[in-house]
């Protein structure tokens, strides 16, 4: 079938960048590995479209010409510095013993044994086996944090998993581009007498090099905004400007050593103070994940139809061997004498989904070696590619599953943080717990949440915005955010501060005043949560109604207690606060959001007492 479709080059970058960021919504969507459906996305615009209609509808290679290696080589930059900006060296102290030797003795032992799985099952040469067993030890975390709100872990296993593959992701790559060098280097002197020694030596050079450039530049770069020297808004464009500076001038100092340099910015960037880090971090993340949804796509794309027919058994068995015996092997082993019991080894043991670190790093060595002479580096993308299929479609769709058969999940209804405890919110929290809703009621007073802890409710004593909540926080068990201290800017800012993990439709505070809400003189919409409730029901205002006698109901909606029925018999005033759903879920409900209802519907209502809604049990007396 020949079609005679062609799209100008405008139209091919629109449709690239338009089909990653489209998959990457469609998997947030449903709760799919974003990574394999952008490879899907790929591979129809490229070899299914030419299978089908005899060309393909993007072809990287022929469309983009000598404008595609430096522009992947720039992007796996970008990717490399976003995962050095997440090795921070302090929290990863105050990580278990078990994340500790994981990194020590788990990534060297798992660079050993992946390079002698991929030699001896698919026969590549020892260098080859090695620059993939380096790639092979990132467990990407864009894979698996995702997965672990989705399943639902308990503390441990999911603090294990998720600070493995941070501090992994850019040591794996690091490994990767030591043995990428060498490759190069012993490719240029291997002729000469002493060429092996020499490029051991030139090797070590050339990474002292780089760590030097990436780390000179990260102080200077910190210094400069310490100091003032740069406005608010220059920031992250300077930032952005330096990775790619940082990595041009690397490569010019000694070639293949700019993805060095770029790890050692974002590992100095992240472990030197400064206080718009955050800030930088998230505009970092946005830019990688515009990168990586169009670098998928293109590599994808970029396979031909000979790279898929070289699926076969022996990549099965690379693949088996990866999945069953090297990734449990090394779990087993690293964490002997660490606190960690049978069931936790092995849910860790099993779960290690390969991301787009590894497919972006593997795509351009094997581009780099290939146009080298080394055109046995060709197969590195399609098991790169193999590997990173198998195990997020494997682990992605077993670990709530075998967590839950293992008994280290979270199963139940979503949860809720509430932040600030008083009489209010205290009442609240009892209530939701009586319904079956998870609460975790968080305040920096002891004395405030006695109440709450005699009454059999989970407490957060301390800052929710503190390091230490990052640790002792349960955050598997929270789905959604209401905060109701009597700080109007502090509820602002627990708001602004989770709304990038939970999302902004999930984070909520008390009305700002008791009136319009359009005031000039209020903080903006986009620096706070969405409004709970309704409209000018302050702190002040619902304090003083609940000492006035309100209390909260919880009201079961079946066939005579319809949702119609029960909005028709509420009091004048009454606030309809959240709403649990027959299934467990909940939704905290506000000017924007009103009830579903249902049969087997919950309603927690906060109305004047006395409040009855067809033999539905009165308010509580919390």
């Amino acid at each position: 079938m020949d079609a005679h479709f062609t799209l100008d080059m405008t139209a091919k970058l629109a449709l690239i960048v338009s089909a990653g960021i489209g998959a990457q919504w469609l998997g947030w969507r449903l709760q799919w590995p974003a990574i394999v459906l952008m490879s899907v996305a790929g591979l129809i615009l490229g070899p299914i479209w030419a299978l089908v209609f005899g060309d393909p509808l993007i072809a990287p290679a022929r469309d983009f010409g000598p404008l595609l290696r430096p522009a992947i080589a720039l992007a796996v930059a970008v990717i490399l510095f976003e995962g050095g900006l997440g090795l921070n060296f302090a929290e990863v102290r105050a990580t278990s013993g078990a994340v500790i030797r994981l990194v020590l003795v788990g990534a060297p032992l798992g660079w050993l044994l992946g390079t002698g799985a991929v030699h001896y099952t698919m026969g590549l040469s020892w260098d080859l086996a090695a620059l993939l067993g380096g790639i092979l030890v990132v467990t990407g975390p864009t894979v698996i944090i995702p997965l672990l709100r989705q399943a639902r872990l308990s503390v441990r296993p999911a603090s294990v998993l998720k600070w493995e593959g941070i501090i992994n992701d850019p040591l794996g790559a690091v490994f990767a581009v030591l043995i990428f060098e060498f490759i190069t280097l012993g490719s240029a002197l291997g002729t000469h007498e002493g060429g092996f020694g020499t490029a051991i030596l030139m090797l070590v050079l050339a990474v002292i090099a780089g760590v030097v450039v990436g780390v000179a530049a990260g102080y200077a770069l910190a210094a400069s905004f310490r100091r003032g020297w740069v406005p608010e808004y220059l920031k992250a464009p300077l930032m952005l400007i330096t990775v790619m500076g940082v990595y041009v001038l690397a490569e010019l100092i000694a070639h293949e050593t700019g993805l060095v340099a770029v790890t050692a910015l974002g590992v100095t960037l992240a472990n030197v103070r400064f206080a718009a880090i955050e800030e930088l971090r998230r505009f970092k993340e946005g830019i990688a994940t515009l990168l990586v949804s169009a670098l998928f796509v293109i590599l994808t794309a970029g396979l031909s139809q000979q790279d898929l027919m070289a699926f076969d058994w022996r990549m099965v068995g690379f693949v088996a061997a990866m999945v069953f015996v090297v990734r449990p092997l090394v779990v087993w082993i690293s964490t002997i004498g660490t606190d960690l019991n049978w069931r936790e080894k092995a849910l860790v043991g099993w779960i290690a989904p390969r991301g787009i670190v590894a497919v972006a790093v593997a795509g351009y060595f094997a581009a780099e070696l290939v146009a080298r002479g080394r055109p046995d580096a060709a197969i590195l993308t399609p098991l790169i590619f193999a590997i990173v299929f198998a195990t997020v479609l494997a682990h992605g769709f077993t670990i709530a599953p075998l967590a839950r058969w293992l008994g280290l999940s979270h199963a139940g209804p979503q949860g809720l943080l509430l932040v600030g405890a008083n009489p209010w919110s205290i009442a609240l929290a009892k209530t939701l717990k009586e319904v079956g809703i998870p609460v975790i009621l968080a305040d920096q007073s002891w004395q405030n949440l006695r109440p709450a802890r005699l009454n059999g409710i989970k407490v957060f004593h301390g800052e929710v915005l503190s390091e230490n909540a990052e640790e002792k926080l349960d955050h598997t068990q929270i789905d959604w955010l209401l905060c109701a201290s009597s700080n109007e800017a502090y509820n602002a800012l627990v708001c602004v501060e989770f709304a990038p993990e939970l999302g902004r439709h999930k984070v909520f505070q008390f009305s700002v005043h008791d009136d319009d809400e359009s005031s000039d003189h209020q903080i903006t919409f986009t620096a706070r949560g969405r409004t709970a409730m309704a409209r000018g029901l302050t702190y002040d205002t619902l304090i003083r109604d609940y000492w006035q006698g309100w209390r909260f109901s919880a009201i079961t909606l079946d066939e005579e207690n319809t949702l119609e029925t029960v909005l028709a018999k509420l009091p004048e005033g009454a606030v309809l606060v959240a709403e649990r759903a027959a299934n467990g879920a909940m939704a905290l409900l506000g000017p924007s959001r009103t009830p579903k209802g249902g049969e087997g519907a919950v309603l927690i209502v906060f109305a004047p007492r006395g409040f009855n809604a067809n033999n539905q049990p009165g308010p509580s007396d919390s």
